[in-house]
């Protein structure tokens, strides 16, 4: 993502941001699915400057996960319009999850992604935490979570996030 049109930040990345007092900081918590195999622990959350507020849980995958993968295998992960097929490499290991497809229990502290299954999320193409992520990828990760959905390509502003996976509960 290039600098100037950035408006995407991991909030470790923002000092002067914090999580409200009314919502939880799930960073290093569980996160499973709909039938609770785990799909990882949420490294940090994504934020939307200008809209101020989270918009992604960005999620290291559960070494489990990612074996059950072969890695080396070329994998057309997300039929999208160019074709493209999707190598893994060592280190694309991170996934994004938008805050709104998610449950939130405070007392287990432990994330339910309730309506994506795990063959999705083993499916769902990966980044590398060090390489950020482009709008590109938003919309591949969206398609996969949500094909009846399709965020379609022309929306390059914030109101890509102006949808039911975004909302905070």
């Amino acid at each position: 993502m290039e600098n100037k049109d950035k408006n995407l930040y991991r909030l470790d990345e923002l000092s002067d941001y914090k999580i409200a007092s009314n919502y939880s900081d799930v960073r290093g918590w569980k996160i499973v699915d709909a039938d609770n195999h785990t799909i990882g622990k949420i490294d940090n959350l994504w934020v939307n400057k200008d809209m101020q507020r989270i918009v992604y849980l960005d999620v290291k995958l559960d070494k489990g996960l990612i074996d059950d993968d072969n890695r080396n295998e070329v994998r057309d992960v997300i039929a999208n319009d160019n074709g493209k097929e999707f190598i893994y490499k060592e280190g694309d290991s991170h996934i994004i999850i938008p805050i709104g497809s998610v449950n939130i229990n405070k007392d287990t502290k432990i994330v339910m992604a309730n309506n994506i299954g795990y063959d999705t999320f083993r499916n769902t193409s990966r980044y590398n935490r060090l390489d950020n992520f482009d709008r590109d990828y938003e919309r591949r990760v969206m398609k996969s979570y949500y094909p009846e959905n399709d965020p379609g390509s022309d929306s390059n502003d914030d109101a890509f996030y102006n949808r039911r996976e975004f909302d905070n509960h």
